[in-house]
């Protein structure tokens, strides 16, 4: 998931979710015959009201526990030491959970809603035939921009970003691979490259963008750009979603010329221990007005295209967090890098944030 946890409020509620979370796992994961399922999921990324309706439906309760990134994720998985039955994690790192052979392949035969996906998600490079992972929200990175400042003719690209108009205009989402990849994208490049001298360049082209950048920033963009605090930003799909329901003058592009799709998928890990209540759930999350309930709930994108089909028309026609076919054929997946490449991309984009 791209978001990160905001506000006060929301901190000291989710470490009172984790605190009754961890001991109710602790309590309940021991034992393969209890009716409990045991969910490892980002924060506030389900609809409760989901939660209380697949217990009065199977008797299985669901504890929730919560993590704030991928790597945290992996890690607490990789230690071993609580038997989650389901995780949420972002596609690069199914892919490194599947190397260090973290999951457990998916029972296709217990599964009844493989035919609610959009094809067009599955059997992604980082997990062929989807052995391992059920697509749950997919989104991209793109341009909100305040119409109050901005025109809707004047940031349809990436390179519209570089235009001297936009002087100490422009926020950025604080991450890496995705600003990086930006870059290369207005060098015609793939956001996947290693090669040094193209990250090099995709630098210095961050560089030309610094006069520009008002502010470097995580999750308080959204509140930024709420309040009109700046005309531009780079975000993620999800953000941006939050960002236009607060200000009605702003909107979201995804250039055309391509961009990042990003997928969160449940996964079971190799430490699950309640068979029958993981594919209980995997089966009633799969049902259509299920997924499109969770999708209005949280903003994000619905692979489910039965799903999809149930949203309000003016949700499913939304080319801002559904785009066109022409549009999703230009974006790309993130492949997981070795821990040397990430360090690359790591290197250059510390190279431009210190020359802003």
């Amino acid at each position: 998931m791209k978001r990160l946890l905001s506000l006060a409020i929301a901190l000291i509620a989710i470490c009172g979710l984790l605190a009754y979370s961890s001991q109710s796992l602790e309590r309940s994961s021991g034992s393969t015959g209890s009716k409990v399922l045991n969910l490892y999921n980002w924060g506030d990324y389900i609809d409760p009201s989901l939660l209380t309706k697949f217990q009065k439906e199977t008797g299985y309760h669901v504890n929730v526990e919560t993590f704030d990134s991928n790597e945290a994720m992996y890690t607490k998985i990789q230690q071993g030491g609580t038997h989650y039955d389901l995780a949420v994690p972002s596609e690069y790192m199914v892919a490194k959970m599947k190397r260090a052979h973290l999951l457990r392949p998916l029972d296709k035969s217990k599964l009844t809603g493989w035919s609610n996906y959009d094809q067009r998600f599955l059997n992604q490079s980082f997990d062929r035939d989807n052995r391992y992972s059920i697509p749950y929200f997919w989104g991209t990175l793109g341009i909100v921009y305040n119409d109050k400042y901005v025109k809707a003719s004047e940031v349809q690209h990436w390179q519209d970003l570089w235009s001297p108009r936009w002087k100490k205009q422009i926020m950025l989402i604080d991450s890496a691979r995705d600003i990086m990849g930006m870059a290369l994208i207005t060098l015609g490049k793939s956001m996947n490259t290693t090669n040094p001298q193209t990250l090099l360049a995709a630098q210095k082209k961050l560089d030309q963008l610094s006069p520009n950048v008002k502010a470097i920033v995580a999750d308080e963009i959204k509140m930024y750009m709420i309040q009109d605090e700046a005309p531009l930003a780079v975000d993620w799909s999800g953000e941006a979603a939050e960002m236009l329901a607060g200000n009605s003058h702003l909107h979201y592009v995804v250039p055309r010329e391509g961009s990042n799709l990003w997928f969160d998928n449940l996964v079971i890990p190799k430490t699950a221990q309640h068979t029958k209540a993981i594919y209980a759930f995997l089966n009633f999350m799969s049902q259509p007005d299920n997924a499109a309930q969770n999708a209005t709930y949280i903003g994000y994108a619905t692979p489910n295209q039965r799903a999809k089909e149930r949203l309000p028309r003016a949700i499913r026609n939304d080319r801002q967090f559904y785009p066109d076919e022409q549009t999703l054929r230009h974006l790309q997946v993130y492949r997981d890098l070795s821990p040397t490449k990430v360090e690359l991309y790591n290197d250059r984009y510390l190279e431009f944030k210190m020359h802003h």
